[in-house]
């Protein structure tokens, strides 16, 4: 059974005229960057603590992380798997093993990372990162980012300074919508949390683990041989992996009509917004927490009333709205599991009425969507939106499909 708790004691607003962090000229500060950095980051299960569980760490010590990131908790709703968060600029989901703090404007959640392994390690009882995946769409207006997230080159010599094998990649034309994703590398070993003179620091292994004793003093040819036999070895013995899957879809230049409906003019309150929107139709089953900013902006959590066995760490969706014309933004987000996602494309799309959309599905081989490249490849035109770019990337054992879309004629 969920729990929801509306926790906001101000007016906290994701809309450009209640951004404190955007400064500048006064063209400035009728800006908002509706864009977000998701970072998800999930834990390698402790076999010497089996109790260890990211929500054991306190709702004070969340408050704190997140000042760093410039931004604060306003709703709470949770459910046996998962707690989530709506923020003042986006959304927090904490399950057992997996967290994911996504984030718009100009808030910094690279500044959150090591104070985030300092909790996973002394409260959590967690001593490995098993996945990290850090991305986001191109920005609007960059030049007004703060560090470390001024640039994608900036925000990967931050990440590169934890991994020593991490992964940058770019999908999408550079000069026109795209989207950057940093990772790590799978090639072997995990990322330790260690402590380090009352520091937490991310050490990653060379992709290798430690060779016996014995080992050591053979020559290189059959040292060279020992290790393959071992990460053979040791490939064989891993079980497979739970499935997992995530699918964004991130619209620009959106319907004003549709947009009116995330302002305060047009409604009082986020439920009224949610139903005359109909995003409570777009995925069913799911215990809506929602927020509408004064004067606009709008920011929904969805976390599921019955998620299955399989999906250990929760399942969930997230909208945030940027409801002004000048720079109007929408961003959807879900774990569902689904081998075809036409359909919730459509429904979305629909709803919002988009000029543009970017749409991202990221699924391992166990999940069902492991085959969304090739329903994505086939969806050339869906009603007034025609495909203009589609790219195809295996990283981090997860198959990652990318495609932009715009309403024609255009």
């Amino acid at each position: 059974m969920a729990e929801t708790e509306d926790i906001s004691s101000s007016s906290c607003s994701g809309s450009s005229s209640n951004n404190s962090s955007t400064s500048g000229s006064r063209e400035d500060m009728h800006f908002f960057e509706g864009v977000e950095k998701l970072l998800e980051i999930w834990f390698e299960p402790n076999p010497a603590d089996q109790s260890a569980d990211l929500r054991k760490i306190p709702r004070p010590m969340w408050d704190a992380l997140l000042k760093r990131v410039r931004c604060e908790i306003i709703s709470f709703t949770r459910n046996e798997q998962i707690d989530a968060y709506v923020l003042s600029e986006s959304s927090m989901f904490v399950s057992k093993r997996r967290w994911i703090l996504k984030t718009c404007g100009t808030t910094t959640p690279l500044e959150c990372f090591e104070p985030l392994l300092r909790l996973a390690y002394e409260i959590a009882g967690y001593n490995e990162i098993e996945d990290l995946f850090y991305s986001r769409k191109n920005y609007k207006r960059p030049e007004l980012q703060i560090s470390p997230h001024r640039g994608f080159e900036e925000e990967v010599g931050f990440l590169d300074r934890y991994f020593d094998d991490g992964r940058a990649y770019s999908l999408g034309a550079i000069n026109r919508d795209c989207w950057h994703l940093y990772t790590m590398s799978r090639g072997g070993g995990g990322s330790d949390v260690l402590k380090r003179n009352s520091h937490i620091h991310l050490l990653y292994q060379n992709g290798q683990q430690e060779l016996p004793y014995e080992l050591m003093e053979q020559p290189a040819e059959q040292l060279q041989e020992a290790e393959l036999q071992m990460l053979e070895s040791d490939m064989m013995m891993q079980p497979l992996p739970d499935p997992d899957q995530t699918i964004e879809i991130l619209m620009t230049e959106l319907d004003p009509k549709v947009m009116a409906i995330f302002t305060k003019e047009e409604c009082s309150t986020a439920n009224e917004a949610t139903e005359k929107s109909g995003i409570h139709l777009l995925i069913p089953g799911m215990v809506i927490d929602d927020y509408l900013f004064d004067p606009c902006g709008y920011s929904m959590n969805g976390i599921s009333k019955s998620c299955g066995k399989k999906y250990k760490e929760g399942c969930y969706m997230t909208i945030h709205i940027t409801p002004e014309p000048q720079f109007s933004y929408v961003s959807f987000e879900s774990n569902i599991a689904s081998s075809a996602y036409a359909g919730l494309i459509s429904r979305v799309i629909r709803t919002f009425q988009p000029g543009k959309f970017i749409v991202t599905v990221f699924a391992n081989q166990t999940s069902p969507a492991a085959n969304a490249n090739r329903e994505i490849e086939n969806l050339g035109t869906i009603d007034q939106w025609k495909r203009r770019d589609i790219q195809y990337s295996r990283v981090s054992g997860y198959d990652l499909t990318y495609a932009q879309y715009c309403k024609y004629p255009s």
